[in-house]
């Protein structure tokens, strides 16, 4: 949802002692403040009420006045910063208790937090700004919106006069023992409440209330849900420091200077088969196409910001833009063996990996290289290596120059934040891909990962 928003005024408050929001969130970018949503008061652009996760990735309920008092503040000692996981989060607010800190609560995965960093509770019977006219999903509103958050939003839950707790929107799994999703709980949302994101993009209330939202900038539906966690891309890797990632860790819109870096996969695998795709957005218009597309087992994943070649590893294995060659076990890109045809601006390379048979294939714009047949399974027609056996694998991708430009596609159906062009067949039924997934392949995706 960065530079993304949605938005509606408020009518008549009813009740501002009470309130509950509870929602789904998973991140993309850390190290910086952004905000879930913000309540603006009175229409002066005080940004009164506030959720936000802060730039030491904490995260906190708060309420100010105009002039800058704090009324009310409960901000959570743990750090919100795996990017691969959707945090179930809920928070109550009754001003009516006697007990002061039972009056902001918050829940992560349905566990009441306990321990915090900055506490200052709401005086009893104290009437909150909550529902003071503006109500911005996304971003905070003061004067211009600003504080965009950078990731995606599921199921957000806003009731209007009620505190309820996490277990009105959610349960513990009894097989798996992990939070689960209420799609249609039982509660009541008062005026002003509402129910928004509940499947995909849509920004129509589906509480009883018609308290519908308007987007602004583009709403982009993702695949990617608490219930199905897609791979990304892994900030949190040193290399991955030195580039710009952007829409939900799927691009990376340039390094931060010349030299080798490498990205990985937030999710690895070490058994089954699997299928993704990346486009090239742009290239070095000098010396062009370094960029070297593969996997790489975890136990080797290249932490440097100045020579991250993954490629130069003994379990890593790449297919070069620049000549087409395939590449393992080698610093020098020029050692490479001869294996498809190279690629550039707007081509797709897909990518299939069977980690039962321990081969690999690329693909360009749906045509797999050297007439390679990812369903031969044991004999590998045409695969690129024989991968070693025994380790878990992360896909992984190297460049150089900060002019070269790609996207991923896991499965959410998009490079960016645009569509496939006409998605191609998938058996498996797991994820959007913009060319034919071989049959007996998936997304890497945590569904795809238990299939």
């Amino acid at each position: 949802m960065a530079s993304t928003y949605i938005q509606r005024n408020n009518g008549t408050p009813d009740n501002r002692k009470k309130f509950t929001f509870s929602f789904w969130v998973k991140r993309a970018k850390l190290g910086t403040y952004q905000y879930i949503q913000g309540f603006q008061d009175n229409g002066v652009g005080d940004p009164r009420i506030t959720l936000t996760f802060r730039d030491n990735d904490v995260f906190e309920l708060s309420e100010g006045n105009s002039s800058g008092t704090t009324l009310g503040r409960l901000r959570t000692s743990r750090k919100f910063r795996d990017t691969s996981a959707w945090y179930a989060i809920t928070v109550a607010v009754d001003t009516t208790l006697a007990t002061a800190d039972d009056r902001i609560k918050i829940w992560v995965n349905g566990v009441q937090e306990t321990a915090f960093d900055n506490r200052v509770n709401y005086t009893q019977n104290l009437d909150t700004c909550i529902d003071d006219n503006r109500h911005t999903i996304g971003a905070i509103y003061n004067n211009s919106l600003s504080g965009y958050f950078d990731g995606s939003l599921s199921h957000y839950h806003y009731c209007d006069g009620y505190a309820y707790q996490a277990s009105n929107f959610g349960s513990t799994d009894s097989t798996t023992g992990e939070w689960k999703i209420n799609t249609s709980p039982s509660v009541s949302y008062g005026t002003n409440g509402c129910f928004v994101l509940k499947d995909g993009n849509s920004v129509t209330d589906q509480s009883p209330n018609t308290n519908n939202f308007t987007a602004g900038g583009t709403l982009t539906k993702t695949e990617d849900s608490p219930s199905n966690v897609f791979a990304t891309m892994n900030p949190l890797y040193l290399s991955s420091g030195s580039m710009n990632l952007v829409n939900g860790n799927l691009t990376n819109n340039g390094n931060s200077g010349s030299a080798w870096r490498s990205l990985f996969s937030t999710l690895g695998a070490s058994s089954g088969k699997y299928y993704f795709e990346m486009k090239v957005d742009r290239i070095n218009s000098g010396d062009t196409n370094n960029i070297i597309l593969g996997i790489v087992s975890e136990d080797q994943t290249v932490q440097t910001a100045d020579n991250g070649k993954f490629f130069g590893t003994s379990r890593g294995y790449g297919y070069h833009a620049k000549d087409g060659k395939k590449l393992n076990n080698d610093n020098t890109t020029a050692n490479g063996v001869a294996y498809g045809s190279s690629w550039t601006t707007n081509d797709i390379i897909g990518c299939a990996i069977n980690l039962d048979n321990h081969k690999i294939y690329w693909s360009k714009n749906g045509t797999f290289q050297a007439s390679g047949v990812p369903t031969s399974g044991s004999t590998g027609t045409g695969s690129a290596f024989n991968l070693t056996t025994g380790y878990t694998y992360l896909v992984t991708v190297a460049s150089y120059y900060d002019d070269e430009r790609y996207s991923f596609n896991f499965g959410n159906g998009y490079f960016g934040t645009t569509a496939v062009s006409s998605a191609g067949t998938n058996a498996s039924g797991i994820g959007i891909f913009e060319y034919d997934v071989p049959t007996g392949y998936t997304a890497l995706s945590t569904k795809g990962l238990n299939t």
